[in-house]
């Protein structure tokens, strides 16, 4: 009597099947990365909007009812620990944002100023665009912004560097 043979069924996936696979995964590994590099852009833009405003809230409260004077206004925010956690404080009093830009308060008398340097392009933009309650922005080569909320068409002029070093904003409050 002849055995019956029957066909053997195949154990594992096969190398197309693989492939297919992986670039399944890669694709889905792109668009997380993607979606998180949005993600921390955005957090960033919110980032610096909340830290001017957090300084000139702690300026406001240190000097109430009194004049600014004139000069840097660091060392008495250092001391005071009234510069926001995520701004990088040294022992003299210079902050630094994420982007290595030194941010300055000086007092003007009866107002004073945030300077806030090295921002990216995207963010100095976003940042402008939700800006509020400030005397007016400053940006370096134009003309100071004074109206509120600034079109977007105004934010891109003011934050027109795109390169190392990015956009500097003085923030003027009283």
């Amino acid at each position: 009597m002849k055995q019956r043979t029957y066909p053997r069924r195949q154990a594992g996936a096969s190398l197309l099947e693989a492939i297919a696979y992986l670039g399944i995964a890669a694709i889905v590994i792109l668009g997380a990365v993607s979606l998180l590099t949005g993600a921390f852009s955005s957090a960033q833009s919110n980032q610096a909007g909340e830290e001017v405003t957090a300084i000139r809230t702690a300026v406001r409260k240190l000097y109430m009812g009194q004049g600014y004077g004139t000069g840097s206004l660091n060392g008495t925010l250092k001391t005071a620990a009234a510069f926001p956690g995520t701004l990088a404080v040294t022992a003299d009093g210079t902050a630094t944002n994420v982007w290595g830009g030194n941010v300055v308060v000086t007092g003007a008398t009866g107002s004073f100023t945030i300077a806030y340097p090295a921002l990216p392009q995207d963010v100095c933009l976003a940042t402008l665009v939700a800006a509020s309650g400030w005397q007016s922005i400053a940006s370096p080569g134009t003309a100071s912004i004074t109206t509120f909320p600034v079109t977007p068409a105004a934010a891109a002029t003011a934050c027109s560097v795109s390169g190392a070093g990015g956009n500097a904003l003085t923030f003027t409050s009283n």
